[in-house]
């Protein structure tokens, strides 16, 4: 309770900081899984944005724990990995807050985090379930037009891309993109090898889903 009170504390200030600016963070979490993989990627998406959908994100990301209550001061999280995720309690708690006073945690999966990912978040919202969105969710035409969905950028285990997201009164809160990998498709072209067409999807889709969470 007394968390939830903190985290109501912080928003004013979060609404105050989310229309005089617009700025993303990532969002690094306990268990082992490594939260800081993929360097370059949010900071060459950000520079995508700030150049083809008019944002003015500051080019360098900081970092925010989940517990950490200066996570109300980015309307926008980020959040990747392979393998273990882990909340404590109080963890959960925050994040739980953050989301419903009209935060967006945008987690990508770079592989292996999806089970453990589902355990945690049922520590969040206990009665809530991932559920799949349609090519028709809003996030796949805003800037640029996704008519079937969640891109494929990487394969990993020949699965087909699935964007799975949590709602709170009709706005999506949360959005995890599984099966796509679309931090690889950001990252510094030299790192992945990828063509430039899959690249620039990977960052399409990317500046599309910013788009949404700010407009939301």
């Amino acid at each position: 309770m007394k968390q939830l009170t903190l985290g109501y504390c912080f928003l004013t200030f979060f609404v105050i900081t989310t229309i005089q600016s617009q700025e993303v963070a990532i969002l690094k979490y306990g268990g082992g899984g490594d939260w800081y993989s993929n360097p370059t990627a949010l900071p060459n998406l950000i520079e995508f944005c700030n150049k083809n959908i008019n944002t003015q994100i500051t080019e360098k990301p900081q970092t925010v724990e989940v517990g950490d209550p200066t996570i109300f001061q980015f309307p926008f999280l980020h959040m990747t990995g392979h393998g273990n995720v882990f909340f404590s309690d109080e963890e959960a708690e925050n994040l739980q807050t953050y989301l419903l006073a009209g935060g967006f945690l945008h987690i990508d999966d770079n592989y292996g985090m999806y089970p453990y990912l589902k355990r945690e978040l049922k520590k969040v919202f206990p009665d809530e379930e991932l559920e799949e969105l349609g090519s028709d969710h809003p996030v796949f035409s805003q800037k640029f037009q996704f008519p079937e969905g969640l891109p494929k950028i990487h394969e990993h285990d020949g699965k087909r891309p699935q964007a799975l997201g949590i709602f709170h009164e009709g706005r999506l809160i949360l959005l995890f993109t599984y099966e796509s990998d679309l931090g690889d498709g950001w990252e510094d072209p030299s790192v992945h090898n990828d063509p430039e067409e899959i690249r620039l999807k990977a960052l399409q889709m990317g500046a599309n889903i910013i788009a949404y969470a700010f407009k939301t």
